[in-house]
């Protein structure tokens, strides 16, 4: 008998280019295939959401959204889109970076657009900086419990192995990450991080969460391919402009 799917989310939180967000939510993605335990009634089905593509203008609804339970009562085109986008998952990985002891302004923006569409939804947070970005990975948790998601108890903090790390973070040069590796960079979190999946997974297939969804199978490459794409860009214009992504991670 076929599994039902979940819809999964990887969102990239960042909107700097060059950036290394997409290569590290693909790393992610990676140490989750790498370590997946098939042992759910459902299967993992992943997306990319790139917030710098959605590119949402600064909150502009009249409207409060909590009072909102039809999309198409919303004023603007983009937010009935970005309401139908989200509304279509059944859970969240946020892939996030550190700005001056806080998560992007991008992503705050995106989550105050909506609200029911949030609401119930199991999320799991991944944070990077030179320290972790523990402090955006709190911070983070604390909006996601206020649009009444629910997150994962635990959560994952990348830290750069050296400063020289994360400067090449910051243009977007490749990092050699590696999530199928036993060595490397953050090799020794993979298992963190499955597991931290393991326990939103938990929570996708508990009575609390529960849902009856269509059958499918696992797709790991579709979001794996948009991520490389995104990197390769990201590292041509890293090299053109040499601007970087960590503007100030000091935790």
């Amino acid at each position: 008998m076929a599994k039902s799917v979940a819809k999964v989310a990887v969102v990239i939180c960042s909107n700097r280019k060059p950036r290394a967000n997409p290569q590290i939510a693909n790393f992610v993605l990676e140490a989750i295939e790498s370590t997946y335990q098939d042992r759910w009634s459902l299967e993992p089905s992943f997306k990319v959401i790139d917030l710098a593509e959605r590119n949402l203008p600064f909150f502009d609804e009249p409207d409060v959204p909590s009072q909102i339970h039809d999309y198409t009562k919303y004023a603007h085109a983009h937010t009935r889109e970005w309401s139908q986008e989200v509304q279509s998952y059944d859970a969240f990985i946020f892939v996030c970076p550190q700005y001056n002891w806080g998560y992007p302004a991008v992503l705050k923006n995106a989550i105050d657009y909506l609200y029911n569409e949030w609401k119930g939804k199991p999320a799991m947070i991944v944070s990077y900086g030179g320290h972790g970005g523990g402090r955006a990975a709190g911070q983070l948790r604390q909006v996601l419990c206020g649009v009444h998601m629910i997150p994962t108890k635990k959560h994952v903090e990348l830290a750069f192995p050296s400063r020289s790390v994360l400067l090449e973070a910051a243009y977007g040069k490749d990092l050699g990450l590696d999530g199928f590796n036993a060595k490397g960079t953050w090799a020794s979190q993979r298992k963190e991080i499955g597991d931290v999946f393991a326990e939103m997974m938990d929570l996708l297939t508990s009575n609390k969460v529960g849902k009856a969804l269509k059958s499918a199978a696992v797709t790991f490459g579709y979001a794996k391919e948009e991520l490389r794409k995104k990197f390769k860009k990201g590292s041509t214009a890293g090299e053109a402009t040499g601007r970087g992504e960590a503007r100030s991670d000091d935790e």
